[in-house]
């Protein structure tokens, strides 16, 4: 049984990347992890994303491109501000311009350099670099 599907998909994803694959399959599939995965393709770690229509519930294909470093879902969801982000800039990314966190806010998902220039804070979700 899964507790956190989108822990279990960047898992996934991390796994098969250091294991050199090209493509991967995700499943289960939620709107938050096509989120995650959209906005890890514009930034360039991950390729295109396709959604396979199965009797079960869907499937996503992805193709890797072999940048990711380390991905992870930051558990417990910290509350942060929209002056409070370098704090975790420290914990969770290798270095200052290097990496991304993902943060839900009211406005949506969004990386945590959007929230930074709208000025808005939200809840901590995942990182990659």
């Amino acid at each position: 049984m899964l507790n956190d599907p989108l822990a279990n998909a960047m898992s996934a994803i991390l796994n098969a990347d250091k294991a050199g694959k090209k493509l991967i399959a995700i499943k289960p599939v939620s709107s938050m992890i096509k989120r995650v995965l959209t906005i890890m393709n514009q930034k360039g770690f991950v390729g295109e994303m396709t959604e396979v229509k199965d009797s079960k519930g869907n499937i996503l294909k992805l193709s890797l491109l072999g940048t990711i470093n380390k991905c992870g879902v930051i558990k417990p969801t910290f509350s942060v501000k929209n002056d409070g982000f370098e704090k975790f800039e420290k914990r969770f990314l290798i270095s200052r311009n290097i990496g991304t966190l993902i943060v839900s806010t009211p406005q949506g998902l969004m990386t945590h350099v959007e929230a930074k220039e709208k000025g808005i804070g939200g809840k901590l979700i995942a990182y990659f670099y």
